[in-house]
């Protein structure tokens, strides 16, 4: 294929077409009409020599070449839009922008918080739409519609574009009179009634792992099947603030991050305690679109939240 007899116009409609994959919602959002839309496609088709999308009882579905094609042209797109782009300076003092970024209530409380709060004044017309993690899909991250995603990943798609946060220990938050504060061994902490606290690192969980392996799922109890032991859990729950208002009397032992910990040690009534097992320490990071890696903005956002972190202590 002779490159230069190609309209790259038709790559971009391609995109469009396999995000929204429907001709006519594919032509209003490229400003196009509908035979415009529709002739691209036959052109797309014959430089393919593939149908690309085809209809089903789903609707218009992508072929296996138009999936696999998905990926190379946004990165494509990504690199035209840097090469095009003209390369302005971002300042928070005087730039207007909304960053969506998604999180769960342990990075809200711990992060973003007191990140936003410290550039508040600094950035007045910068503004912050947060989401939780069952929110948004995987293709809202790809076509770079939220900034940020900041969480546990077990596995990612390889364009994406990640950097760490943190790493986290894990300590039990109990109330000061719960019997576990003055025997911090494996029998007090097995004999002790818990809350469980997990949250997957993507979309919505469903409740179907707890019913199967109820004893099994997540960090504490992964390490505690280690030594075949399993804890007796009375509450379940994927909130991390909730914790700390269960643990308001002396009856469960809630075993977190501890920086979640943290929030709580000026409690009078709260005990910050060690775990008396090794637990892997939960590694938080934050994943972007390819399509957000050279915007300035975007740059300074994932600067600065970086360089605050580093001031989030865990002890």
């Amino acid at each position: 294929m002779n490159i230069r007899k190609v309209d790259l116009n038709l790559l971009v409609y391609l995109n469009v077409l396999l995000e929204e994959r429907n001709v006519s919602r594919a032509a209003s959002k490229l400003a196009l009409t509908q035979p415009t839309m529709s002739n691209a496609l036959k052109r797309l088709r014959e430089l393919f020599d593939d149908p690309l999308l085809v209809r089903t009882a789903e609707g218009m579905t992508p072929t296996e070449k138009a999936t696999k094609l998905k990926p190379e042209i946004v990165s494509l797109l990504s690199m035209a839009e840097k090469i095009t782009q003209p390369d302005k300076d971002f300042s928070p003092a005087q730039s207007s922008v909304t960053f969506r970024i998604m999180c769960n209530d342990y990075i809200e409380a711990t992060l973003l918080a007191p990140f936003i709060q410290s550039v508040l004044s600094s950035a007045p017309k910068i503004n912050f739409d947060i989401y939780a993690p069952g929110d948004i899909r995987l293709g809202d991250m790809e076509k770079g519609q939220i900034d940020l995603a900041i969480n546990r990943f077990t596995s990612l798609p390889k364009t994406f574009h990640q950097s760490s946060i943190w790493r986290d220990n894990f300590c039990c938050l109990v109330h000061k009179d719960h019997p576990y504060v003055e025997h911090l061994d494996l029998s007090s902490y097995l004999a002790a009634e818990h809350v469980w606290l997990n949250r997957a690192g993507w979309g919505a969980e469903t409740s179907i792992g707890n019913q199967a392996a109820s004893q099994k799922l997540g960090w504490v109890d992964e390490a505690l099947a280690q030594l075949e032991q399993v804890r007796n859990i009375r509450v379940y729950t994927r909130h991390y603030a909730l914790a700390g208002l269960l643990v308001s009397q002396p009856q469960l032992v809630a075993t977190l991050p501890r920086r979640q910990a943290m929030l709580y040690k000026d409690s009078p009534d709260l005990r910050i305690v060690r775990v008396p097992f090794q637990i892997v320490p939960i590694e938080t990071k934050m994943i972007w679109s390819p399509l957000l890696q050279h915007s300035k903005a975007h740059q300074w956002l994932r600067r600065s939240l970086t360089e605050f972190s580093t001031t989030v202590l865990d002890r």
